[in-house]
Order: C-alpha cells, then sequence, then structure tokens
C-alpha cells in the first residue's frame, strides 16, 4: 500500500556528537539522491540496504560530512523503505538537513508516527509499541525490563496463544449449532469448560502481577512523615545525597511537597518530603499540611519520621494514623540521643547519614519484596490490565452458565472475551485506542 514519504530528527535536538534524520515511505531514496554526494564510485540510486556510505549532506544553505543508509522494506522498522542521514549532532546542522528533506516533499512526521506505521505493516504489535516507550521513557532499570517484556511480544505470544484456544472452543460451539444432528453438544460442553477453565486461570495468573509491574515500571511512591522539625528533610536530602529540600532549625519550614528521587536496586523510589503535619494558624503552612495529608492517603510507604531527642504525643498520634498502611517508623538523631522505640523499625542519622543502608534495604523489602526476580514477566500497563480484566469476567460468565444455556448462547460471552484480548495485541483495538498509544511517543519515534 503507497504511503508519502514522512521524516524527523529521531535523535535528541541538542549538541551532540552525531544526530539521525529519518526518511520513510514510498521512495526516501529518491530524496537522498539529491541531496546525498557520496565519496565512492556507488550512486545513491544502487545503494546496497543496509550499508553505510560516507559522503556530504546537502541542508538548507550549508553542508555537513556524514554518512547515508538505506532500510529496503519490508525488511526495516517501519516495514517501508527508510533512508537515515547521520550528520554532526547540533540543533542548526539537524534542523538544517529535516528542512532540505521537507523541501524535497516529505512531510513532518507526527508523535510516534514511524512506530504507527511499524504497527499498521505487522512489524509488531500495539503491546509491544507501548513496551517500546515505556523502555524510552523509564528512569529504573526495572522500568526497562517491564517494557522489555512488553517491546519482546512476550505478552502478546502469551495473549495469541489464549485467543487460539477460545477460538477453538468457538469453533465447537458452530459446528454444534451447523450438525445438530451428530448430536455433538454434550461432548462440546466438557470440551468448552475444561478450555474455558484453563485460560481463566491463565488470565488470572497474569492479573496477579500487575500490583508488582505498575511498582516496577512507575517506581514506589514514599510519603515521608512526621511533625514539624524531626528531620523529614535533612533525611530526604541524605537519601539523595544532595540538597534537595530546605533545612532549618525552624518548626514549619516546609510548607511545600518537595520531591526526589533515588534507585534501590533497579527500582525507582520516589519520596515527596511533606510539611510537619500539625494544626497552624499560619494560612501557608496550613496549604502545606493539607498536602501532606494527600500524600498521606496516596502512598504506597509512609516513613514516618521521629525525632528521638524530642518524642510527644504528636508522634504517637501521627502513630495511630499510619499503623495500619505500608509504614516504616524511623527514629532520627541518634547522634544526639539513645532513645528507643518499641515502634521504631530502624534508627538513623541524618545528619551523620548512619543506617541509610538499612533504611533502603528495609523500604526495598516493604514494597518490592525481599526475594522477587525482577527478570520476571509482570503485566505494568493499565490498559492491559482492564482488558485481561474484562475478558475474564466474560469468560468466567460463560464458564458459570456452560450447563444452563445452549452454546449458541455462550458464544455471546465467549466471543467478547475474545474480544477485549485482541485490544492488547491491537487486533481488535479501536482506532481512538490506537492513536492515544501513539501521541505519547516523541516525534522521531
Amino acid at each position: 500500500m503507497a504511503s508519502e514519504n514522512i521524516a524527523a530528527i529521531s535523535t535528541a535536538l541538542s549538541a551532540s556528537g552525531v544526530a539521525v534524520i529519518r526518511i520513510s515511505g514510498d521512495n526516501p531514496l529518491s530524496i537522498a539522491e539529491k541531496m546525498f554526494l557520496p565519496t565512492g564510485k556507488t550512486l545513491v540510486k544502487d545503494f546496497e540496504p543496509y550499508k553505510m556510505y560516507v559522503g556530504e549532506i546537502l541542508a538548507d544553505g550549508f553542508s555537513d560530512f556524514g554518512l547515508c543508509v538505506y532500510f529496503k522494506g519490508p525488511k526495516s522498522f517501519t516495514g517501508e523503505d527508510i533512508v537515515e542521514f547521520h550528520s554532526h549532532g547540533g540543533t542548526a546542522i539537524t534542523k538544517g538537513i529535516l528542512k532540505k528533506i521537507l523541501t524535497l516533499g516529505a512531510r513532518l512526521a507526527t508523535n510516534g508516527e514511524f512506530t504507527k506505521r511499524a504497527f499498521m505493516n505487522g512489524k509488531l504489535s500495539l503491546s509491544s509499541a507501548e513496551g517500546l516507550i515505556d523502555m524510552i521513557n523509564s528512569e529504573s532499570v526495572s522500568g526497562v525490563k517491564a517494557g522489555y517484556y512488553l517491546y519482546r511480544e512476550k505478552l502478546t505470544q502469551e495473549i495469541n496463544d489464549l485467543q487460539e484456544r477460545i477460538t477453538d472452543v468457538l469453533a465447537e460451539v458452530d459446528a454444534d449449532m451447523d450438525f445438530p444432528e451428530e448430536d455433538l453438544e454434550k461432548a462440546s460442553t466438557e470440551s468448552v469448560k475444561t478450555t474455558l477453565k484453563y485460560v481463566i486461570e491463565k488470565l488470572d495468573a497474569l492479573l496477579s502481577t500487575y500490583r508488582m509491574g505498575r511498582t516496577l515500571k512507575s517506581g514506589v511512591q514514599v510519603g515521608i512523615v512526621g511533625k514539624p522539625n524531626t528531620g523529614k528533610s535533612s533525611l530526604l536530602n541524605a537519601l539523595l545525597n544532595y540538597d534537595k529540600a530546605i533545612v532549618s532549625d525552624i518548626a514549619g519550614t516546609t510548607r511545600d511537597v518537595v520531591e526526589g528521587s533515588i534507585d534501590i536496586d533497579g527500582v525507582r523510589f520516589n519520596f515527596s518530603d511533606t510539611a510537619g503535619i500539625r494544626n497552624s494558624d499560619d494560612k501557608v503552612e496550613e496549604l502545606g499540611v493539607q498536602l501532606s495529608e494527600r500524600v498521606l492517603e496516596q502512598s504506597d510507604l509512609l516513613l514516618l519520621v521521629i525525632d528521638g531527642a524530642n518524642v510527644t504525643a504528636e508522634d504517637d498520634a501521627l502513630y495511630q494514623r499510619v499503623k495500619d498502611k505500608n509504614h516504616i517508623v524511623a527514629v532520627n538523631k541518634i547522634d544526639k540521643t539513645d532513645y528507643k522505640d518499641d515502634r521504631a523499625d530502624v534508627y538513623v542519622s541524618a545528619l551523620k547519614k548512619e543506617n541509610l543502608s538499612e533504611l533502603k534495604t528495609l523500604m526495598f523489602e516493604k514494597t518490592v519484596g525481599a526475594n522477587v526476580d525482577l527478570n520476571g514477566d509482570f503485566l505494568c500497563e493499565e490498559r492491559h490490565f482492564d482488558a485481561i480484566n474484562r475478558a475474564k469476567e466474560k469468560l468466567a460468565a460463560a464458564f458459570s452458565a456452560v450447563d444452563s444455556v445452549t452454546l449458541d448462547v455462550l458464544s455471546i460471552d465467549i466471543k467478547d472475551g475474545w474480544d477485549a484480548l485482541g485490544e492488547i495485541s491491537g487486533r481488535t483495538a479501536t482506532e481512538d485506542i490506537i492513536n492515544d498509544i501513539f501521541k505519547k511517543f516523541c516525534v522521531g519515534k
């Protein structure tokens, strides 16, 4: 199917050693012929696919010396013919080359259009495309691994296998309806029950990995809470290993939620240092306390900081609020006191940076778990979780009714379950779903 040439800068638009400008479509080589002068004897129109050629790149008002490579479809990322110019990095150089390409007839690509064409041409599934953007946007090793699981089509393969089993069930139902005189329904009913039970169990297993998958992809949200002046900001700075929050002996210095992130064993931990939770007549401080209340409700883990040199009833009240949530009690300022507390999980000194490793280990165990295999496969996209959940509900409804209704009636729920699973790979995804996914991409991908 014919498609117009599109072009974009595929690397970051900044000063760098190398930049890549990509063209994909019907005949990108025709554009390259007009703006690339190879140093060798091979003409651009005779370029051998997948081979780098050295030469002069004619840009808008200037030239650069670089490389050109031709990828012949369908053995290319998009499934179409692709030409890439590898130039020197820099804003003016890359913009000038792109501008020249556009004047020669290509159109500027939209967000994710290269990957969308790859999907439309059957080079990757919709879930694989989502895995690719997750890998690009990830700020942690665990996030990259979660995206890679999708990108390498492992989830799609699992879903396709389940859909094939459901297809076999639907075929049995059709056969029973087409040949009623053969009295196949009893045998078909048992076969349908066996297959549906298997598929539902597999879907349950996938759904059970979602919570951990979301954690590995997005990171752990940690709320640092406590009364004013317990050293919450100092502890945040110590964990981040740089001064992110303002530290003062004056209680109530933190008026807003201060955020920062670190990597613990490949997992991103996102901290929110809150204003000290207390009643206050200061309107600005009170707004900060309201934000702290929100963090207290929304965090995956609450880190309650107690000043070991100044334990009061306020600490007791805050402990009552966090004790039924996932929490760690950290007694701070052990450099000033040897205070012991039955509620304490760890004793630290933010000032001296003592026992921070123990605190990080505890945070990891309380959220990710001590024995979790980060190389495992986890469901991490809310869209996939929703589709699998809907599929399971439809198939479970069919399984429950299999002995009480005819197979042709069952086929309605079974087909709806098949359609829901197809949204993951893209086989049954709507145009709106597809467009929303590719809007997340940058222009050059």
